[in-house]
């Protein structure tokens, strides 16, 4: 059957040989492309290819290792839509949809958010990875506050291309590990303006181009481009921008260390009062910390254990069983919980 190469998935097998519009050979026929055959063919800007029918993979399977394959394909769609974004400036929302929609219908059956998170948890996020990440925490995040089932899928969506502009962005910059020079950290910086600009050249959501032009500002003034207050922050923005920070300070980077979920969590409600969005912040918290109870953790003493019991009063120091005891952090003031295991 004959599809579109954005709607490639890895695996697929191509039936005859691929040329590009000049007649460039691409790819033999009876190649089983991965991402990168892939990305090839959006390089060379192929339209569509051949590809034996049958043998795809369905949404729908259990956490896991099916859902597990299910982002590696939903990251190969994104990695499509960024390609696009990257050689036209602009992108097609058809996949976008068709990417994300599936698997939120399915995520609407996982209410284990931390078990989700720790299956997120991976090393060497790129872009791509982290986009996933924060389309998913925002659907969340956005169903805990309430809004309707329409709303959630436009905020997760918006999460979902909230970096596309970092398709305008020099791979040398993306790729850096170390600091920046001023004047490349000029043009990181543009990738909010070029996120506005690809969404709304692509499609017809304001909002979501707003995210994407807004989701480094914060309420007390100190972000950019624009240095906006609270008043000027779509809502939509608030809620991506928790997402963000949260999933990006999970991430290891040069200049600092892999930080758990619990002491990310900690920080980002540290946030809550006056950088980010207070109401947004305790819907994460309130929402994520019941689920740690269950969970096997390390403590800063190095002691692991299992969250018995959260604390009314103080979220963050809850009741721990260690061996045959209990650790009451509420008491012991100086222990906290640095990372879930499991």
């Amino acid at each position: 059957m004959k599809v579109h190469v954005t709607d490639l998935k890895p695996g697929d097998r191509l039936l005859t040989d691929t040329f590009n519009s000049v007649g460039l050979h691409i790819l033999p026929g009876g190649t089983v492309v991965q991402r990168d055959e892939i990305s090839l063919l959006i390089r060379h800007r192929v339209g569509h290819v051949s590809i034996q029918a049958g043998g795809l993979l369905q949404y729908g399977e259990e956490l896991g290792h099916g859902l597990d394959i299910e982002f590696d394909e939903v990251i190969m769609n994104y990695e499509a839509t960024f390609l696009e974004a990257l050689s036209q400036g602009c992108f097609t929302p058809a996949l976008v949809d068709a990417t994300l929609q599936p698997l939120l219908e399915t995520l609407d059956k996982q209410k284990d958010v931390v078990s989700l998170l720790l299956l997120l948890d991976r090393e060497d996020i790129d872009t791509y990875q982290h986009s996933l990440q924060v389309g998913l925490l925002s659907y969340y995040i956005a169903t805990w506050l309430g809004h309707s089932k329409e709303e959630c899928y436009r905020i997760s969506r918006a999460g979902y291309l909230h970096d596309i502009g970092k398709s305008q962005i020099s791979l040398s910059i993306l790729n850096n590990p170390g600091l920046l020079s001023p004047a490349e950290d000029a043009e990181l910086r543009r990738h909010t303006d070029y996120g506005y600009d690809i969404i709304r050249g692509s499609m017809k959501d304001e909002a979501a181009a707003l995210v994407a032009l807004q989701h480094h500002e914060y309420e007390d003034g100190s972000g950019y481009p624009a240095g906006l207050g609270k008043s000027e922050l779509h809502p939509y923005t608030e809620i991506v921008t928790v997402a963000d920070i949260y999933m990006k300070l999970t991430t290891s980077r040069l200049s600092r260390p892999k930080q758990g979920l619990v002491s990310v969590l900690r920080q980002v409600h540290e946030w809550g009062f006056g950088r980010l969005n207070g109401n947004v912040v305790q819907a994460l918290t309130g929402h994520l910390l019941p689920g740690f109870v269950g969970k096997t953790v390390q403590l800063s003493n190095g002691e692991t254990g299992t969250i018995v019991m959260n604390n009314a009063l103080d979220i963050f120091k809850p009741l721990i069983k260690v061996n045959e005891g209990y650790r009451d952090l509420s008491r012991e003031r100086t222990l906290t919980v640095e990372e879930v295991l499991v």
